[in-house]
């Protein structure tokens, strides 16, 4: 699935990170979303590894990587937290600057981290999001009934979690078929279900969501005014809820100086395993004209 990829487990400071790397060229980062793990890029981390560095990498209460306990304020899975992790990653892996692109929850991330270290963040490219603040803020019917999720995992411990202990599977797969258009995965839904029905990773995850409708939104107000300076790509599935309801352009526009280059694939909301040809053409044109 990712051969010639060197599997990694690189010690930061809260604990150990998995990864896998392999390529020549200047670092991308790849950051997965929820239900999934790094192996959301498996059908395009090989292409892209003709051309950068690729770092394929567990976000913090997912796949193979550190899982903390959840606190009061949510600060273990603010973006904040796991934008360090990944930061503390790349130091590691010997890479001080690094282009990086993030998937839903990982696009939360990518964003957080180019906030917090712009002078790390080569460029950024978010796939299928809008900012969480401007989410949040813009929630009406239509939308709280197609991220119906949003509230639901916010609710306090361990109400979503038990409800998802009881049948790990019937609801990662629920998440899958709603977000995808009922796209077949394949067996590497079994490889997702594997660590997504950890009980301590389903309370990881949903802590991941508490955070963002609390101490992510005031961090994320913080910063309203600040805008970025690195060059930012955005991509959004055309029969997605982000597709449909937003026009992400204009709404990523607020928070750059720069222009923002976009478009919409033909896909749902797993690009990359939906469209992956299209995904990696969009991606390899946008970072190789600041590599």
């Amino acid at each position: 699935m990712f051969n010639g990829f060197q599997k990694k487990f690189v010690k930061v400071k809260k604990g150990k990170i998995f990864c896998k790397v392999k390529g020549n060229g200047k670092p991308l980062l790849l950051l997965h979303g929820y239900p999934q793990t790094h192996l959301m890029w498996r059908k395009i981390a090989p292409e892209l590894s003709k051309y950068f560095t690729i770092i394929v990498a567990d976000l913090r209460g997912y796949g193979n990587s550190l899982v903390l306990k959840g606190d009061p304020k949510h600060k273990n899975y603010s973006k904040r937290e796991m934008a360090k992790d990944m930061v503390q990653l790349m130091a590691k892996l010997g890479f001080k600057k690094f282009f990086v692109a993030g998937h839903d929850r990982g696009g939360r991330v990518a964003h957080r981290m180019a906030r917090d270290f712009r002078s790390k963040i080569l460029g950024l490219s978010v796939l299928d999001i809008c900012p969480t603040l401007d989410m949040y803020e813009h929630t009406n019917k239509k939308f709280a009934k197609s991220y119906f999720h949003w509230f639901f995992l916010i609710q306090p411990a361990w109400l979503p979690e038990s409800m998802i202990i009881n049948d790990p599977k019937k609801w990662m797969k629920s998440c899958l078929d709603k977000w995808s258009g009922n796209h077949k995965f394949g067996k590497v839904e079994k490889a997702y279900l594997k660590s997504f029905k950890q009980k301590k990773r389903i309370h990881a995850s949903c802590e991941d969501y508490r955070a963002s409708a609390s101490i992510d939104l005031e961090h994320d107000k913080k910063d309203r005014n600040k805008k970025l300076n690195i060059p930012i790509q955005v991509l959004w599935g055309k029969s997605g809820v982000i597709g449909k309801q937003f026009n992400s352009l204009k709404i990523w526009q607020k928070y750059s100086k720069k222009k923002i280059y976009g478009t919409g694939i033909n896909s749902g909301h797993f690009i990359p395993e939906q469209n992956p040809k299209e995904t990696i053409k969009h991606i390899k044109k946008f970072f190789n004209k600041y590599a």
